[in-house]
Formats: C-alpha cells, structure tokens, sequence
C-alpha cells in the first residue's frame, strides 16, 4: 500500500479532497482496524515518532483515539492542553507552532475554538497538521470515520440516503460530513429549524428540511447533531422541551426513517433532548462503531500523512 501521495500532508479539511483520497484512508483504516482487534495492539509503524496534540477545547473521544492511535503504532505522544501552554502568557499561535516544531515534533494536531487557525498554523511550520476540529468549520477526522462506519454497515455510499439532524449552523462535524459524505456518493439531506441552518446553506451539496417527517423519509443513515449551546449568543428555539418534541430522535419518530436505518452521534449525547434515552443502546445504533472506527482512521491519517514504510512497521 503506498503511502507516499499524502506523505508530508496536512488534513485540514474534506472539502476539496477527491473520492480517490477519501477512499485512500477509508481502506487504510480498514488494515489498522484489523490490529486494534487483534490482543495485542501495538506496531512499530511510526516508532521513533513524536506526535503533539494541542487542545485548546475539551476533548474525550477525539484526544483519546489520537493518543490511543499514536501509540499503538510507538509513535511518541505528547499531550497538551491550551490552559497549560504558554498562551496563557501571551505567547502567539506562531510561536507555539514554531516551538513545537523546534522540539522535532513530526505532527500536530490541533483542536480550537478558532475557525481557520490550523490551516494558518499550517503555513507556519513543515510538519503535518491535523484538524482535530476548528470552530464551526470542520472536523476531518470525524467525518471519516463516520464515512467508514456507514460504508461498512451499509456498503458503497452511492445513493445512501444520509438524513443530518439538529445543530446544523455550529456544528463543524455536519460541515465534514457534507463535504466527505457527498464526494463519496451519498444524498445529503440536513433537518432542523431555519435558526439552526448555516447562512451559507445555498452553498452546499444539501437538500434541507424543516420536519423530521420529510427530512427522515427514506434515510438509510440518521445522523444526530447535539445542541451546541455554548456557541449560541441568544435563543434559536423557544424551549429545550419544545425541541425535543419537534426535532428529537427517538423510537417513533425513527420510523419515518427505513426500517433498517443506522442511527449515529459523534457525542457527546445529551440523552432526552436530541436523542432519545434509550436509542443509542439500540440494535439500530452505530455509535460505539464510531468510537472504534475514530481510532482505526486516525491511525490511518498518521500513518499516510508521516510517509510510513508499512503497516507493520
């Protein structure tokens, strides 16, 4: 498998990257997931390496699974957090960036509340950048492995019917997702209210809708975005209740859906407002497969971004 094209690569975003790239590091997550399953997890892929990531946002799953991903390949990781660097003190982006890079990192990956600020700290230093989320612009990593989570629940894309619901406007996952997801052949469809729809709607590769009914009718994949109430500077929905009564997923509205629609999450969950209590322990959720599959394509992004030799090392 070669490495080489995407070698020295940054990862800022889906947009703009062709079907052949995303399905490059759709079929090397597929090689890395068969070691995360395997007893004994680890590989000399990238030993030697240091890999550094810089949060300046609270992280579970996306900071785990590229610590977990970087070391199950020996790589170095160093964890830091934006409270406990040197911006606290007034020290610039750049000079961060430019530090980082004179302790021989090999890649950073990078998670702010900045929209755009990894593509700028990208032109500043020589080492890959990851986006591990950037504002309400994208997350990259994510919209991968969702991508490769439907592909092996449900097959090729092409013609999948993929309903987005809730947060829409702040959420730089749903903009991953509409880049990557369309690309690969899926039909996009985004529901929520109109206060909750990103201005630049008219833009995107999307079909929008204001009810759960004609939004879910016929989806093959129901992809559940959470309230990102931190993000909003004054009120887009009269009352959390009225929300959930209008927009949640839950068992009876899931039936407007295909009987064997997958319900997803890229979490955290706020159960009882955007999704049901009991859905995501459902036989029909693919949620914990997205946690796994996060760790298999970052691993896949590590590898192909730092030009590794081989799988095994």
């Amino acid at each position: 498998m070669s490495t080489k094209p995407l070698a020295g690569c940054d990862l800022l975003g889906l947009k703009g990257l062709d079907r052949e790239t995303l399905g490059h590091y759709l079929t090397t997550a597929a090689e890395f997931e068969k070691i995360i399953k395997r007893d004994i997890k680890k590989v000399p892929t990238l030993k030697g390496k240091s890999v550094i990531t810089l949060f300046y946002e609270n992280s579970t799953r996306t900071r785990t699974s590229f610590e977990a991903a970087g070391k199950y390949m020996s790589a170095d990781v160093i964890n830091i957090s934006g409270s406990t660097s040197s911006t606290t003190k007034g020290e610039s982006l750049r000079d961060t960036f430019l530090t980082l890079q004179a302790l021989t990192a090999d890649c950073i990956i990078m998670r702010t509340p900045f929209s755009g600020a990894p593509e700028q700290a990208a032109a500043w230093v020589d080492v890959p950048v990851i986006n591990a989320g950037d504002g309400m612009h994208e997350h990259p990593t994510q919209g991968l492995l969702d991508a490769y989570t439907i592909q092996k629940v449900k097959g090729p894309l092409d013609g999948l019917k993929v309903a987005i619901v809730g947060d829409v406007a702040h959420s730089r996952v749903a903009r991953s997702n509409v880049w990557g997801l369309s690309t690969l052949g899926a039909d996009v469809h985004l529901v929520g209210p109109n206060t909750l729809m990103p201005r630049d709607i008219s833009q995107l590769p999307v079909t929008v809708h204001n009810t759960l009914e004609s939004g879910l009718a016929g989806a093959d994949v129901v992809m559940v975005l959470r309230l990102q109430l931190e993000r909003m500077s004054k009120a887009l929905f009269p009352t959390a209740r009225e929300y959930h009564m209008t927009f949640g997923i839950n068992e009876a509205t899931l039936r407007y859906a295909k009987p064997d629609a997958i319900v997803m999450h890229p979490g955290p969950m706020n159960r009882g407002l955007e999704i049901g209590g009991d859905l995501p322990d459902g036989h029909q959720s693919v949620i914990c497969q997205q946690v796994t599959s996060g760790v298999a394509v970052r691993m896949a992004a590590l590898y192909l971004l730092l030009g590794a030799d081989g799988i095994e090392g």
